[in-house]
């Protein structure tokens, strides 16, 4: 079966902290890569970060270097990301993804979405008041 399912997300104020969750079948979990993207109200989806089933975890954007960090946990099958002194504009639904193919994806292409089909989890909400 696959399946992704996130949770952790919710309505925090600016500079708080959130963990947000993803669990992911086994047939999943060990794929290159898994990682996080967020889409904000009006914008496109875009990827956050990706991590390799060693755990070298990589940002897809410089944007987001300094703030996030992301995990693995390879007993739970759960992948993390941690968002720290969270702003007004991170608002929005975060979901992770794996690749549907079971040789997974480029570094580039996982972030980018153009070339890597992916499965998807229903989404996180978060959302950051000032």
């Amino acid at each position: 079966q696959v399946q992704l399912v996130e949770s952790g997300g919710g309505s925090v104020q600016a500079g708080e902290s959130l963990r947000l969750s993803c669990v992911a079948s086994a047939s999943l979990y060990s794929r290159y890569y898994m990682g996080w993207f967020r889409q904000g109200p009006g914008k496109e989806r875009e990827g956050i970060y990706r991590i390799s089933p060693g755990g070298v975890a990589t940002a897809c954007a410089d944007s987001v270097e300094g703030r996030f960090t992301v995990s693995r946990d390879d007993a739970k099958n759960t992948i993390y990301l941690q968002i720290d002194n969270l702003k007004p504009e991170d608002s929005g639904m975060y979901y992770c993804a794996a690749p549907k193919s079971e040789y997974g994806c480029s570094s580039r292409s996982y972030c980018s979405g153009t070339t890597c089909e992916k499965f998807w989890g229903q989404g996180t909400q978060v959302t950051v008041s000032s």
